[in-house]
C-alpha cells in the first residue's frame, strides 16, 4: 500500500511540475540514526525532481544533530545523515558533482530548547540551494 501511495504521490508531483523550491527542505532522522525513512526518501525524490527540472542549481546537504552526545560523535553522525541523503538523490539520477555535504553536528542548532520535540527537529539534513556562477 505504501508503494502505491508513493507512486501516486510521485506521479502527482510530476503532473503538477514538482516542488516550487527546495531551499531549506529538511528530512528528519530518528535518535542516534542516519537511516533514511520512507517519508524522507519520498521528500528527497521530490528534491531530485526539482533538481532535474533546474539543471543550473547545485545543493549543499547540511547534516544536523540534537544537543546530546559529544561534538565528535555528532559531527560524524551529521556527516552520515547528509551523505545518506546525497546517496538517495544520486541513485535518483542527480549528478554527484551537483551535491556537496557538510556536517554541523550539534554545533549549529536550528531550533533552540531542550526536550524530545526540539531534539527531533534538530535531527535532520537540510538542503541549501547553490546557484551556478
Amino acid at each position: 500500500m505504501k508503494k502505491i501511495l508513493l507512486c501516486m504521490m510521485v506521479i502527482g508531483l510530476a503532473a503538477c511540475g514538482g516542488p516550487s523550491n527546495i531551499n531549506d527542505d529538511k528530512v528528519f532522522f530518528a535518535f542516534d540514526s542516519a537511516e533514511i525513512s520512507d517519508e524522507s526518501r519520498a521528500n528527497l525524490e521530490e528534491q531530485s525532481l526539482y533538481m532535474k527540472q533546474n539543471p543550473d542549481i547545485s545543493v549543499v546537504l547540511e547534516g544536523h544533530c540534537d544537543e546530546r552526545g559529544s561534538t565528535e560523535y555528532n559531527l560524524a553522525l551529521g556527516a552520515l545523515r547528509a551523505g545518506n541523503a546525497a546517496h538517495v538523490m544520486i541513485a535518483d539520477g542527480i549528478e554527484p558533482e551537483r551535491i556537496k555535504t557538510i556536517s554541523y553536528g550539534k554545533e549549529r542548532p536550528q531550533y533552540y530548547g531542550t526536550g524530545e520535540e526540539v531534539w527531533a527537529l534538530n535531527r535532520n539534513s537540510t538542503t541549501k540551494i547553490v546557484e551556478a556562477e
